[in-house]
């Protein structure tokens, strides 16, 4: 049984990898995205995240390979930042709104950035260059980023 269920689960990860869908703003793209479309209930979301980053490690392969609705990054970064900016879109917003917080110190860390007060302020002044739209997408907030 046991191995039934671990051949389906790997049949519909590799069937759904072939699937573009467009990823929920709140939880990122991964299985969980491609999988549950009902975002209307906090529990759903959580159902989402959590599928997208705990199991099987799925959002990671999606952001390095470009699939499970995950758009690939035209700068090489490193993975933890992509992953990184992938789970904390909403905060990094406003963190960089307003030019700190801990999120963004974090990204700082990830991008192994030698002066975060002039990175951050930075990325204060150049807002919105990094978040063109409301429904921007990380690959492309990470490679704004790395063009500022």
């Amino acid at each position: 049984m046991k191995n039934f269920f671990l051949s389906t689960l790997v049949t519909v990860t590799l069937t759904t990898t072939a699937v573009i869908a467009s990823p929920n703003n709140q939880t990122g793209c991964g299985l969980g995205s491609v999988l549950i479309k009902d975002n209307s209930t906090a529990f759903m979301l959580a159902l989402q995240a959590t599928t997208n980053t705990i199991i099987s490690g799925n959002q990671t392969f999606g952001i390095t390979s470009g699939t499970l609705g995950c758009k690939k990054t035209k700068i090489v970064m490193n993975e933890r930042a992509e992953e990184f900016v992938a789970s904390n879109m909403d905060i990094l917003a406003k963190e960089i709104a307003v030019g700190h917080g801990e999120s963004l110190d974090t990204l700082a860390e990830l991008l192994e950035v030698q002066d975060t007060v002039a990175f951050s302020a930075a990325l204060q002044a150049n807002y919105n260059s990094i978040y063109t739209s409301q429904k921007v997408e990380m690959s492309d907030v990470l490679d704004n980023i790395a063009t500022i």
